[in-house]
C-alpha cells in the first residue's frame, strides 16, 4: 500500500471514530422511495406544499372565475363561484398534502424499523452489506471492513450509517410535520385563490376582468421568480414560463365560458 493511501486510511478511520461520538436522530429524508427502497431528493415539505399551493391556487381559481365571468352572469355569482374555489381548493389541497406526507413519514418509520431488526438479529450479514457498498464506491475492501467495524461498535451510529447508506435516507434532513405541510398548502393556496377575485368585491363586467387579468399576471410573474431561488434557473425564465401557463388556462377557460353564454343565448 503506498503512503498515499496510507494517510487516507488513517484519515477515514480517523473521521470514522469521530462520527462515533456524535449523537444523531434518524430522521427520514422527504423523497419517493424507489425500487430499491431509495429516497431520493426534496426540499422541506412545508416550502413545497406553499409554492405549489399559491401556484394553484392563483391559476385555478383565475380559470375558474375567467370561466363563469365569461359566461356573462353576474357579478354575484361570478364572487360566489369565486370563493367555492378557494375554499374547495384550500380544504382539498390541505387534505392531500396532510394524507401524503403521513403515508410518507410511516412508510421511512417502517423502513428504518425494519433495518433495526436486521442489525439487531443478523449483524454479521449487515456489517457485510456494508462492507460491500464502500467496496462498490472504491474503498479498497481491507479498509471497507475496518470502517464497517468501527461502524458496528456503535449501534446508533450503525443504524444512522445503514439509513444513510442502504435506504438514502439523510440524518441531517427532517421530513416535517404532516400538519405543518397541510396548514401551509392550505393558507397559500387561500391566497393565490383570493388574488384574482379581490377586483370583481369593487367593479364587474369588462373592467374586473381585465383588472384581475393583470395582478393575476403580476403575482403570477412573481410566484415563478420566487420559484427560481429554489431551482437556480434565470427569474425572467421561471417568471415567464408561469405567467404563459396561467394565461393559457384562464384564457382558455374564458373562451368556453364564453361560447357557452352565446349558445345559451
Amino acid at each position: 500500500m503506498s503512503s498515499e493511501e496510507r494517510a487516507r486510511d488513517r484519515r477515514l478511520l480517523s473521521e470514522a471514530e469521530r462520527l462515533r461520538g456524535r449523537s444523531w436522530r434518524i430522521v427520514p429524508h422527504p423523497g419517493p422511495v424507489t425500487e430499491q427502497g431509495t429516497a431520493t431528493g426534496g426540499k422541506s415539505g412545508a416550502l413545497r406544499a406553499g409554492i405549489f399551493g399559491l401556484n394553484d391556487g392563483l391559476v385555478s381559481n383565475l380559470s375558474l372565475i375567467f370561466g363563469v365571468a365569461g359566461a356573462g352572469v353576474s357579478n354575484h355569482v361570478v364572487i360566489v363561484a369565486g370563493i367555492a374555489g378557494l375554499l374547495a381548493g384550500a380544504f382539498s389541497m390541505g387534505a392531500g398534502e396532510y394524507v401524503s406526507m403521513r403515508v410518507q413519514r410511516e412508510v421511512f418509520e417502517r423502513l428504518i424499523h425494519l433495518e433495526a431488526h436486521e442489525l439487531g438479529t443478523q449483524p454479521e450479514e449487515e456489517q457485510q452489506e456494508l462492507v460491500d457498498i464502500y467496496v462498490s464506491k472504491g474503498f479498497s475492501r481491507d479498509l471497507a471492513e475496518r470502517i464497517a467495524d468501527e461502524v458496528h461498535r456503535d449501534p446508533e451510529l450503525a443504524l444512522d450509517t445503514h439509513a444513510r447508506e442502504e435506504l438514502g435516507l439523510d440524518p441531517q434532513e427532517g421530513l416535517g410535520s404532516p400538519w405543518a405541510a397541510a396548514g401551509t398548502s392550505f393558507a397559500t393556496f387561500s391566497m393565490g385563490a383570493i388574488v384574482p377575485l379581490i377586483p370583481f368585491f369593487f367593479t364587474e363586467g369588462g373592467a374586473a376582468v381585465l383588472i384581475s387579468s393583470v395582478i393575476a399576471a403580476i403575482t403570477l410573474f412573481g410566484v415563478g421568480a420566487g420559484v427560481s431561488y429554489v431551482t437556480g434557473r434565470p427569474l425572467w425564465l421561471s417568471g415567464a414560463r408561469m405567467l404563459l401557463i396561467g394565461a393559457l388556462a384562464a384564457g382558455i377557460t374564458y373562451g368556453v365560458g364564453t361560447l357557452l353564454d352565446v349558445a345559451v343565448g
